[in-house]
């Protein structure tokens, strides 16, 4: 995106007083074309007057490609006849325009646009490289006339050369060479940094950041400076005489250790790992030598690099200095591949398609350190001769830390561990150091990018919506919004502590929202039909003043991956509740969506402040089938409703089915294979019982069959069977019923422990079982003990 797309996007009267003496109907006629042009990069007159006759022959070839021609003819006589005499002072005052652009811009997005930054950043460099080119040639000038005996030096392009004896000849090479040599020095120092930066935006992409993932650009850069460096070469080995043997030396050694940097940092991770990485699970990575294409062109043999998994501190010390690597710490499936270079395409790449981490070797862990705070990385490694020169160099780079897991349970906590790592990492930090506290701001940011990221929407999370996430995650319900501005978040407040009254942490309740979100809910998120995340207080005093059946919908606080929908009702005589409707998880929506549980429910009106709901949900309600089937079935559908004082239980008789969760949601008990006979209705059963174990108000299931004619579908053992329990209802009855619900599998990993799941992990791979599930309530348990950690699970 340019930066006038994202300018013309503003209030025009935000911007008005910068278009004084350049008419903003102007700035529209050249968009892009004036973005492209180096106005800030450039001084002196000359300069100036080629951007001004540059400036003049656009508006004519517009004029004569059909735009409105006499508004560009009379800009045209405006600017040449204002400037033409001081080109210098349009040079200032469009270097104001685009930095009041700028600035307003940055004000709103906090940012520039991705491709602007992009084409300013080339053009700065392409102005640099111009000039180092220029001092290039003036010492082969020198040379030349020297050579010559006219003794003349180039100066400056465009002006009168100077003679000079052969004296002052012999003075001004070598201190021109050293110009161009600390100039070449200072153009390589930019070119590392925008690999750095390059790599810091890859690994803020694995956060979800927009990502311009091109290596060309940066490629460019690398071949247009070493093209310099070896002609700068030339020219110190022919003015060898002039330098004398000491000073070629150290001029030849300081061009040797600018080409060997560049070549080093040249080789990236084009393609990295995945970050959560799971043992006996294939993956794919890539990496690219920027400068191969220019310099292994006549390499005899293509180069193999190499894969490996290095921990953290052997990371630390191959950054340190340390060349070699001793020992692996995991033992990583085709591993070798060779460094091909492709002409037609300009690239020079290794790309591992099949790789496999077949197992891991845990190091030694600090303190509390869990098996999903350790980080490691695979190390990239080939050695190059490169030609000219036959210079034989290893390189070597890592990826971005990844977390190595053997469990999917472990899942959750690893990506935990990497999205802190990547939303909080310094450059060119000590592999792999990341802070333990970040202002809350920073998390913010970081929350909010992973949220539009995962779940794919424009719509990001509010001011209300971090209000409620601040006091969640410091405990702090007294304090107002301003008290959280600056406030330090901690990795251990982030996934290491258990929330207050709760069975997890802060992420795994995030991280539960997100997945639901992502799976059943993206559609109503970004039409703005979820308030999302509020607490129950503060839905209490929105709803206070609405009128009866109001609603909203917000995330569960108390459960992970649930939303619930809040509604006001009021009694005959003016008092009012808010009612807050069991959670819905991601199981419970793909039996029936949102959308038509709403449609259900005759206590919802309208969508908080005051909008009808089938206005609202209408385009998410789905078409019921009425019609019979081929087999002249009568068709059936579900549909909710609430109890909000007594629940709803299907009768089991006094000792009960022994089922965690299912006959509460049953209709009328029947045969399987017949239909509800006479004396049943087509409803459900209903028989009461007090439930004060839950705070939520009850939902339970009807069965309806559709108003024609003919016999129900038959019921089968599959269609007797409930529904199954979402899984993210932590101690709350199901349905209507009040036996415990199956736990989170967060939960059961916490009972299990990390460490458990890596010594299953362990044994299984060395053949002894074959099947890594904890195996239920009655069936026979690899661990002794964990049947009874079953029967409390499930």
């Amino acid at each position: 995106m340019s930066l006038w797309s994202r300018v013309s996007c503003l209030p025009p009267e935000q911007l008005a007083s910068a278009y004084g003496e350049f008419p903003r109907s102007l700035r529209n006629l050249l968009a892009d074309w004036l973005e492209s042009q180096p106005w800030e990069f450039v001084t002196g007159v000359d300069a100036a007057g080629t951007l001004l006759a540059a400036l003049l022959e656009r508006l004519q070839a517009l004029a004569g490609g059909g735009g409105p021609q006499a508004q560009l003819l009379q800009h045209i006589a405006s600017l040449e006849g204002t400037y033409r005499h001081d080109p210098l002072r349009l040079l200032g005052i469009v270097r104001r325009v685009l930095q009041e652009e700028k600035a307003a811009v940055m004000k709103q997005d906090r940012h520039l646009p991705l491709g602007f930054h992009r084409q300013q950043e080339e053009m700065k460099f392409g102005l640099e490289l111009q000039r180092l080119q220029h001092r290039v040639r003036e010492c082969l000038g020198m040379e030349l006339d020297q050579g010559t005996g006219t003794g003349a030096s180039l100066g400056q392009v465009g002006t009168p050369p100077q003679t000079l004896s052969p004296i002052l000849l012999c003075q001004e090479l070598p201190a021109l060479l050293l110009e161009a040599m600390k100039e070449l020095e200072g153009a390589k120092q930019q070119v590392l940094k925008r690999i750095q930066i390059w790599k810091r935006h890859q690994q803020l992409a694995g956060n979800g950041a927009t990502f311009d993932e091109s290596l060309d650009p940066l490629q460019k850069r690398c071949e247009g400076l070493v093209d310099v460096l070896f002609q700068l070469q030339q020219e110190a080995m022919a003015a060898g005489a002039e330098l004398g043997a000491e000073a070629l030396a150290r001029l030849l050694e300081r061009l040797n250790d600018v080409l060997t940097s560049l070549v080093k940092s040249s080789f990236v991770v084009e393609k990295q790992p995945p970050q959560v990485l799971k043992t006996q699970t294939k993956f794919q990575a890539g990496v690219r030598l920027l400068l191969g294409p220019r310099l292994l062109a006549a390499a005899p043999r293509p180069c193999t690099v190499h894969a490996d998994v290095v921990t953290e501190k052997q990371a630390r010390d191959l950054a340190q200095g340390s060349s070699t690597l001793s020992e692996s710490t995991g033992e990583i499936l085709h591993n070798v591949v060779s460094l091909e270079t492709n002409l037609g395409a300009g690239s020079c790449c290794a790309v591992f398609k099949n790789a496999l981490l077949k197992k891991i070797k845990r190091c030694e862990r600090k303190g509390s350190e869990s098996v999903t705070e350790e980080k490691c990385a695979v190390l990239f490694s080939v050695t190059v001769s490169l030609s000219p020169g036959n210079l034989t160099l290893p390189l070597q780079v890592l990826s971005l830390p990844i977390v190595v897991i053997v469990h999917g349970n472990q899942d959750n906590n690893a990506k935990a561990t990497v999205l802190w790592d990547n939303a909080f990492a310094e450059p060119d930090r000590v592999p792999f150091v990341v802070a333990e506290r970040v202002p809350w701001e920073r998390m913010c940011e970081t929350l909010n990018l992973k949220f539009m990221s995962e779940v794919q929407t424009t719509r990001g999370l509010q001011p209300e919506h971090f209000f409620f996430l601040a006091q969640k995650i410091f405990n702090d319900h007294s304090a107002g919004p301003e008290a959280f501005t600056g406030r330090p978040v901690s990795w251990a407040q982030f996934n290491k502590e258990i929330l207050p009254g709760r069975g997890f942490t802060f992420w795994q309740w995030f991280d539960g929202v997100l997945d639901l979100t992502k799976r059943c809910l993206k559609s109503y998120w970004s039409d703005r039909l979820i308030r999302g995340f509020i607490s129950k207080q503060y839905v209490s005093r929105l709803l206070s003043t609405a009128p009866d059946g109001t609603f909203l919908l917000r995330y569960s606080d108390s459960e992970i991956g649930g939303v619930t929908i809040a509604y006001l009702a009021r009694a005959e005589d003016g008092s009012w509740q808010v009612e807050n409707i069991q959670p819905f998880s991601a199981k419970d929506l793909s039996i029936r969506s949102l959308g038509d549980r709403i449609r259900d429910l005759v206590q919802l009106r309208n969508l908080y402040p005051n909008i009808p709901k089938d206005q609202a949900f209408g385009n998410h309600y789905n078409k019921e089938q009425m019609a019979k089937d081929g087999r002249g079935y009568v068709p059936t559908t579900i549909k909710m409703t609430v109890e909000s004082e007594r629940c709803v239980h299907v009768c089991q008789g006094a000792a009960g089915s022994g089922h965690g969760w299912g006959a509460a949601l049953l209709p009328t008990p029947h045969t399987p294979g017949s239909t509800p006979g006479s004396g049943q209705s087509p409803g459900r059963q209903e028989g009461t019982t007090d439930c004060p174990q839950s705070s939520w108000t009850q939902r339970c299931w009807t069965w309806t069959p559709a108003p024609s004619q003919g016999s129900p579908q038959p019921w089968t053992p599959a269609s007797c069977r409930p529904p199954p329990p979402s899984g993210k209802e932590l101690g709350r009855p199901y349905g209507t019923g009040v036996a415990p619900a199956r736990s989170h599998p967060v939960s059961l990993l916490h009972r299990m422990g990390e460490d458990g799941l890596e010594h299953l992990d362990q044994l299984l791979q060395e053949g002894q079982h074959e099947d890594p599930t904890p195996h239920l309530p009655g069936s026979h348990s690899i661990f002794p003990g964990l049947d009874t950690v079953a029967n409390r699970s499930w």
